[in-house]
This record gives structure tokens, sequence and C-alpha cells, in this order.
């Protein structure tokens, strides 16, 4: 029998093929995604991929160090933008195209983004509605065999169902106390200042 080393974590065959089947789940699933994109999604990413790459740096480096050296004169080629007006409006119109792209491919990433949050959200519910479910269990079977459960003095309240509303509005209120006390202490600062 080997000893799995500490830097690999020991896995059984069924968990192995669990983790195989979800990951392999994701990217069919991911790749529907990626099928299903409309064509000027398709091409906002292909020209957003382009533009954050290192080969546009060096294409573009390379356009604007001619045209300025041809346009001052540096070269024995005629010079058709003297004043570089025409390369400057030529690339207000290219930043204002490329941030277009960039932020058409950034919706669809945060679509995909809250697409996964919300995915994480139920699993983590079901999850936690699965461990309720056994604390209870748990607790039945401790009473039934007679087991003291006074040590775990928040067993009771830990097998209890909560419910997303609740726990959503718990943290809205703790964040507009805490930005409430925030502003108090600008305020108190301000006056003492």
């Amino acid at each position: 029998m080997t000893v799995p080393s500490s830097s690999e974590p020991a896995q059984t065959p069924e968990m192995a093929h669990v983790v195989e089947r979800n990951i392999q789940s994701l990217l069919e699933h991911q790749q529907t995604q990626n099928k299903d994109r409309r064509a000027h999604e398709r091409i906002a990413d292909a020209i957003t991929g382009f533009a954050g790459s290192m080969h546009f740096i060096y294409l573009h480096l390379l356009l604007f160090t001619v045209w300025i050296v041809i346009n001052l004169g540096w070269l024995p080629i005629p010079r058709f933008d003297p004043s570089l007006t025409v390369l400057a409006v030529i690339a207000s119109f290219e930043a204002i195209f490329l941030s277009v792209f960039v932020l058409i491919s950034q919706n669809r990433m945060a679509a995909m983004a809250d697409y996964r949050a919300n995915l994480d959200l139920q699993i983590s519910l079901l999850a936690e509605h699965e461990v309720t479910q056994i604390l209870k269990l748990v607790v039945g079977i401790a009473e039934r065999v007679e087991v003291d459960l006074g040590e775990v003095a928040e067993l009771s309240k830990l097998a209890q169902d909560i419910h997303p509303k609740d726990l959503m509005e718990t943290i809205e209120t703790v964040e507009r106390e805490q930005i409430e006390n925030q502003d108090k202490l600008a305020s108190d600062e301000k006056e003492i200042s």
C-alpha cells in the first residue's frame, strides 16, 4: 500500500470520478456558452483578445514610430501628415472603439460571473440545508441513545434552517450600521478639527 505524499490529497477512486465528472460537466457547459455567443460578442472577444496582447503593442509601436519618423521628415519619403493630426484622430477613434469592445466583453464576462455566483450560492444553500438535516439526524440519534449534548450549546441553533432572505437582511442591516458609524466618525472628526 502506498502512502500519499503530503502535497497530494488522498482521493478515493469514487471521489476522483466525482471530481472528474464535475470538471467535465463545467467544461461542457462553458463550451456550450461559448458556442451560443452572438456574432458581435465573438468579434468583441477576438478584438479585445488581440488588443490585450503584446503583438498589438509591437504592431502599434512599429506603425506609430514609422508614421512619426516619416512625418518629421527624417526619411527621404514625402510627408503626408506633417502636423500628426491624422495620427491623433486615428488613435482617438481606435481608443473609442477599443473601449466599446472591451466593455462588450466585460459585460458578457460579468453576466457569466453573476451566473456562476448564483450557481455557487444555490450549491451553498443546498449544502447548508443538507448539513442542517444531518445535524437534526445526529441530535435525534444522540437523544435516542441518551448522549448528553449539553457541551455543544450551539447545536440546536446549528440544526435550524437558515432562510436566505433573513441572512441577506441581516447582512444589509450590519452594512448599513457600519456605513452610519463611519459617517458619524467622519462628522465627529470634522467637528473636532
